[in-house]
């Protein structure tokens, strides 16, 4: 695991640390799922959110004021309250608060089982945990979708992020997506900010939940210390 910072620009402090899955030599979740067969997605949902938390917790991030994020497969939750019970028992042994604890749903696999994922997501909140939807605006983009799920947070994807100090287009999705989001009580957090620009652009629109190189690089079973950029 590789843990990369979300932060307040405006708290100037980690709001949360998102556990990235990486191979041996730092090959991308993109990469090792494609050599996960359907059988196996299963136990490798649970071995990545077992590994997250004991990593996190073993880093100290229990301890902390910040959060942990976990990406999850859908597919691989056959039923939520079952599913879970393999997370609560690493954050019982490790002694990690579960009301740090936040599961990340990738925007593209929402169209694929949406009634299975509605079902994950409103068992997870009767358990009390957050839910966050990542790469939103990636092109698989559905309103309706965004209304079904009702997560508790939104991550703007980085294709509308980048430039947006330069592109009036870019600016207009943003702010109304920013503006959407909050009339639905969503959180808004913007991902793979790289330039000051970018930074000073979203927080002139309000948007003070970051994450992207400008910050930090996710650091392989570390927590890095975010760069402060504004």
């Amino acid at each position: 695991m590789a843990f990369q910072p979300i932060i307040d620009v405006a708290a100037r402090s980690v709001f949360a640390y998102e556990a990235l899955v990486r191979g041996p030599a730092g090959e991308s979740a993109g990469s090792i799922l494609e050599t996960i067969g359907q059988s196996e997605l299963y136990a490798f949902d649970q071995a990545c959110r077992v590994t997250a938390i004991e990593t996190a917790a073993a880093l100290g991030l229990g301890d902390s004021s910040c959060d942990l994020s976990i990406n999850f497969l859908p597919n691989a939750v056959y039923e939520p309250r079952a599913c879970i019970r393999t997370t609560l028992q690493a954050a019982a042994r490790t002694r990690f608060p579960t009301r740090k604890l936040i599961f990340e749903i990738n925007e593209g696999e929402l169209l694929s089982t949406p009634d299975h994922l509605a079902d994950i997501v409103a068992e997870y909140a009767a358990m009390g945990f957050r839910t966050a939807i990542d790469d939103f605006g990636s092109g698989y983009s559905n309103l309706n979708l965004l209304a079904k799920f009702r997560p508790d947070l939104v991550k703007l994807d980085m294709e509308l992020i980048r430039g947006i100090d330069s592109d009036k287009g870019r600016r207009s999705i943003v702010s109304h997506c920013a503006a959407m989001c909050r009339e639905m009580g969503i959180t808004v957090v913007a991902e793979g900010i790289e330039t000051l620009g970018e930074c000073s652009a979203l927080n002139d629109l309000g948007i003070t939940l970051m994450q992207g190189y400008l910050f930090a690089k996710p650091g392989f079973r570390s927590l890095p210390t975010p760069a402060w950029a504004i």
